[in-house]
């Protein structure tokens, strides 16, 4: 598989401290791969730094002839809003809206393809209800069935499977494998080492800096385990900056640190 996305020492801070350190590698086109490691390992800042939502402090992300909007994104479960007085339809067709037109108006068929992926992602019948009054595995159908519709070729998923029932995780794990099918790259982050042995053949570990990177047999070794735990544990907030202290810092993070 040709590589589609390549990380060059990339380095993202947080308050001129690394959350993401010098990391190299790339991403196959078409491939399926996992992002683990240690809580605060730099995860999803990772994640945002791949479809385009933080800026780096230093190193590159070379995305080749992708286009913003062959990124499908899903966020973690709490950095979305579930007060907002929106329907399930309208969230499920927010995922057409590069189909959308002057007026931000969308077509009929955009309608049916909305009901049809709330059918696969089984809530058919649940378009009219408002996304507050919805389980946590409910609300996570629905941002599937919003993927479904975007029809990204790379899909970037930051902990999809937390907090939601097993039938849930089951069933949206199939479509993950389905997306990996049909070619699609797909990039999450989990906590779950379980499930990244069973259903991710490509995995990234990290602590902030690189682990492994390649086949999950071999990243996820206990050896590899072991050297991502003991460098978690040698993390130090209070060392010193990682860029010069006479250097300004514009890329640095809000001043929250990232969730992982």
């Amino acid at each position: 598989m040709s590589e589609l996305i390549r990380l060059k020492n990339l380095t993202v801070t947080y308050e001129r401290h690394p959350a993401v350190h010098h990391i190299s590698g790339g991403f196959a086109e078409g491939s399926l791969t996992a992002i683990a490691g240690p809580n605060g390992a730099g995860k999803s800042t990772l994640l945002k730094a791949i479809v385009g939502e933080l800026p780096l402090a230093e190193g590159s992300i070379d995305r080749g002839a992708l286009a913003r909007s062959d990124f499908g994104y899903l966020p973690q479960a709490a950095d979305i809003n579930r007060r907002f007085p929106i329907s399930v339809a309208d969230t499920v067709m927010l995922g057409a809206w590069k189909n959308a037109g002057a007026f931000g108006q969308f077509s009929r068929k955009d309608g049916e393809r909305a009901r049809e992926a709330l059918d696969i992602v089984g809530l058919s019948g649940f378009e009219r209800r408002h996304i507050g009054a919805l389980s946590a595995g409910q609300f996570q159908r629905v941002l599937f069935a919003r993927l479904l519709l975007q029809d990204a070729r790379v899909i970037l998923l930051d902990e999809p499977f937390t907090a939601i029932d097993q039938r849930t995780t089951a069933d949206l794990l199939k479509l993950v494998l389905r997306w990996n099918r049909e070619g699609r790259t797909v990039i999450a982050v989990l906590h779950d080492f379980e499930q990244v042995r069973a259903h991710f053949p490509e995995t990234l570990l990290i602590a902030r800096e690189l682990v492994g990177w390649g086949k999950t047999q071999d990243v996820m070794s206990p050896a590899n385990l072991i050297k991502a735990r003991a460098m978690a544990e040698r993390w130090d907030d209070d060392a010193g900056d990682c860029l010069p202290e006479d250097e300004p810092a514009p890329h640095d993070l809000t001043k929250r640190e990232p969730a992982e």
